[in-house]
């Protein structure tokens, strides 16, 4: 008997291990998030996140840091020589992803927990597999049909993408969801970063931002979600492909249920793929041995 209660006891910090630490998650990301920009961007809803959670303004995204391959890495946990997405465009004969995504690691641990992708640029439909994710929405639902040639290059602004992704979460309240917000790269590759015209472009993105905070409370979600505001790169002048501080560093922030409140992160070496590892651990989901990124334990108190 003792024997049996002392290995019953040896297990009870796995299982504990694997419960999850939030009901829900979203993954905000803001397309050429340079942090020193959004800074003079008048995002209330961004500062105040930063204010009330955990947040750095020195996580760095990969290189090259571009948005497909930023991305890639944000949501598949590895860098670009395990990922291999090289490319910025959506390129149809390419076909997927071809390493597991945190939608596809999600439905592996348990397939009825809801999986969704809101994004501004259809280029995201790399990162869907079959069956990782309940709803694909680039200014629609997709199915898994082929995209028409007409819609390749298809851009949809933040305050859209937003408005769909509240409806959705007023309905099906997922698990897992992320939001792609594009209009800051978008004013930055036409104007430059840094720009009134860009600071303008930043803050649709903030309301974008405060209409899901909104449609998270009225979901009934808001003491049970996780949410991580990001960015896939910053920029300078018009572009962001260059191994500087404003091009690679992005900004970093938690904020929601476990989250270390009003917490400056300490730590300055956070990666753009320690975001599909904090997501996992965050879902009580078995990191795999793959990952190149680890969990951000310092923003939350376990």
């Amino acid at each position: 008997m003792f024997r049996c209660l002392t290995a019953a006891f040896l297990f009870l910090p796995i299982f504990a291990a694997a419960a999850p630490r939030a009901g829900h998650v979203f993954v905000i990301s803001f397309d050429g998030g340079n942090p020193e920009v959004m800074k003079q961007a008048d995002m209330p809803n961004f500062q105040r996140l930063v204010a009330e959670g955990a947040h750095t303004f020195t996580a760095s995204t990969i290189v090259p840091s571009k948005t497909l391959p930023s991305h890639t890495a944000m949501l598949t946990g590895v860098d670009i020589a395990k990922h291999g997405v090289d490319w910025n465009d959506y390129l149809p004969i390419r076909g997927p992803v071809r390493v597991p995504t945190i939608f596809d690691l999600v439905k592996q641990a348990d397939p009825s927990l809801s999986t969704a992708l809101f994004c501004g640029k259809i280029k995201f439909r790399h990162l869907w597999k079959p069956g990782s994710i309940d709803v694909f929405d680039c200014g629609g639902v997709y199915d898994e049909k082929p995209v028409p040639a007409s819609e390749e290059k298809k851009l949809v602004p933040s305050l859209q993408v937003a408005a769909r992704a509240v409806l959705y979460i007023l309905e099906k309240k997922p698990r897992l969801c992320f939001i792609h917000l594009p209009d800051g790269d978008t004013l930055g590759h036409k104007i430059g970063w840094g720009t009134p015209e860009q600071l303008a472009a930043f803050k649709d993105c903030d309301n974008a931002l405060g209409q899901i905070l909104v449609a998270i409370d009225q979901a009934g979600l808001r003491d049970s979600s996780t949410i991580i505001l990001s960015a896939d790169h910053g920029g300078k002048e018009r572009n962001h492909f260059n191994p500087i501080p404003e091009d690679i560093h992005i900004p970093w922030v938690a904020w929601g249920k476990g989250v270390v409140k009003g917490h400056a992160i300490a730590k300055k070496s956070i990666m753009t793929y320690d975001t599909a590892a904090t997501v996992l651990w965050l879902l009580g989901i078995d990191l795999p041995a793959h990952l190149d990124g680890e969990p951000v334990r310092e923003a939350f108190a376990e």
